[in-house]
């Protein structure tokens, strides 16, 4: 293991996709896969074993889903970004992620350099939204209580490209701590 490095825990229960997570990980510098699972039961078990920096987690899991896989992560290693990568792009599976205590939510469609800019952004306290769930979002917005106020639309726009809180205080005039807030109400 390299010093300083990212340690990753990949959670999906299909083989391929942990395979192919792994190399494309592994391709990058300062990134290390330190384990992986196929259930939310097994990622919990090695959370507590590896205490990784990121976890990679699926939504759809045999036995316990990955809403409350990260639900119980969170709550019990709160210190380990949590990272929703799937094929779900539905607007409650995005919200019960991110009330979950996820840190990020990606596409499975979206390619490889995303997916590690995201781990990257994940671990220095970046909120991730990736860029083909933000316009799914913001399309369904039709109802009263999904509406995002303006400045709501300008932080998730940002987010979306990858910035991180600081720099999207910077860009947009206001406190880190607003930013957070705004992720709050997103």
């Amino acid at each position: 293991m390299e010093p300083g490095s990212i340690r990753v825990l990949v959670v999906d229960d299909h083989a391929l996709h942990r395979e192919g997570t792994r190399r494309i990980l592994e391709e990058y510098d300062g990134l290390e896969v330190v384990g992986d699972a196929d259930s939310g039961e097994a990622a919990l078990a090695l959370i507590n074993e590896l205490n990784p920096d990121v976890v990679l987690l699926d939504i759809r899991l045999p036995g316990i889903n990955g809403i409350e896989t990260a639900r119980r992560a969170h709550r019990h290693h709160p210190d380990v970004r949590i990272l929703v990568v799937t094929a779900y792009d539905d607007e409650e599976y995005v919200r019960g992620a991110f009330e979950a205590g996820a840190a990020g939510y990606l596409s499975k469609a979206a390619p490889g350099r995303e997916l590690v800019e995201a781990v990257r952004a994940v671990v220095s306290g970046a909120t991730v939204l990736g860029p083909s769930l933000l316009g799914a979002l913001l399309a369904r917005g039709d109802g009263a209580s999904t509406r995002l106020t303006e400045r709501e639309e300008e932080v998730l726009e940002l987010l979306a490209q990858g910035l991180h809180n600081k720099q999207v205080a910077l860009r947009l005039g206001i406190s880190a701590r607003t930013v957070e807030r705004h992720c709050d109400s997103i």
